[in-house]
């Protein structure tokens, strides 16, 4: 059985937003029309207490996108985004999330940061995710959103993990693409398994079923 992963379409990955992806609402039309395709439908979203550890601003005389080192490993730090309660967090409203039958929160936890749908970057404290998949007979992954190089990459290659067949739909994210960051995640979820694959392709492969 398929799920269908709509990571992160959220109002400060998009144009205009606080941690915007170049063009990262292009690809909601291409993720509308897939949505229909699929009986399970997760929606993940990026939930930020204020004075996250991830936040550039809560470390003091650090910039954006400088990295420091914390109890699990590397950081980036990020503008301030996705804080929980804020039009930034919301999901785009072109978005159709009518069709989804769980909104996964990651990133709430003030001392460590989640990029990935399964696991907090510690990649030992989950969400639940697996779990739930499995208990709804689903083995297989289509995975879509924001960013490439970042929570779609880290979901891809933990799904992975976890032991599904997992595709990215190319057409269906978009990165942010830090010192060809987008080309290394590419190659790094290719490496371990991750299948690419377009829209149209899951359309043909829905219409032979």
């Amino acid at each position: 059985m398929n799920a269908f992963i709509i990571v992160d379409i959220q109002n400060d990955f998009c144009p205009g937003g606080a941690l915007a992806v170049h063009d990262g609402d292009r690809i909601i039309p291409v993720i509308n029309k897939l949505v229909l395709q699929f009986d399970t439908v997760v929606l993940t979203q990026d939930w930020h207490p204020d004075g996250h550890s991830s936040f550039a601003s809560s470390h003091p005389g650090k910039q954006p996108y400088e990295t420091i080192e914390l109890s699990y490993g590397t950081q980036v730090l990020w503008p301030d985004h996705c804080v929980q309660g804020t039009s930034g967090a919301d999901f785009h409203p072109d978005l159709e999330q009518q069709a989804g039958q769980l909104i996964l929160r990651k990133g709430f936890r003030k001392g460590i940061d989640s990029y990935s749908a399964f696991y907090e970057n510690d990649q030992t404290t989950v969400t639940g995710l697996s779990g739930y998949l499995k208990n709804r007979g689903v083995d297989t992954l289509y995975i879509c959103g924001l960013a490439t190089d970042f929570c779609v990459k880290w979901s891809a290659l933990d799904g992975i993990k976890e032991g599904f067949s997992v595709y990215v739909v190319e057409d269906a994210v978009a990165g942010i693409d830090l010192n060809d960051s987008v080309a290394a995640a590419w190659k790094e979820m290719e490496a371990a398994g991750v299948q690419r694959i377009i829209s149209t392709d899951i359309a043909l492969k829905s219409a032979l079923a």
